[in-house]
């Protein structure tokens, strides 16, 4: 089974490449998914990472607060996204 984690305080300058690199050590990364703003393209601060549900456990028990790229990185289990009205 694949499971989502939210990665939030991510540097703007981040790309798939710096995401794979940092969950590697905690299993094999399935997809990314960085947020970016439709106008700009710049990246919106926030990602998604797929993983199988036992390896993103341990990345977000293993990785949540360590440094990514100068930031604590803030990991989550990926909520779904309520509807809008």
């Amino acid at each position: 089974m694949v499971k989502s984690i939210f990665v939030g305080n991510l540097a703007w300058s981040a790309e798939d490449d710096d995401l794979r690199n940092f969950f590697a050590e905690c299993g094999t990364v399935i997809r990314v998914r960085i947020m970016k703003d439709q106008e700009t393209g710049r990246s919106r601060g926030f990602a998604f990472v797929d993983m199988d549900a036992d390896e993103a456990d341990a990345a977000i028990e293993t990785l949540n607060g360590k440094n990514l790229m100068g930031r604590p990185a803030t990991l989550s289990e990926a909520k779904p996204r309520e509807p809008r009205r």
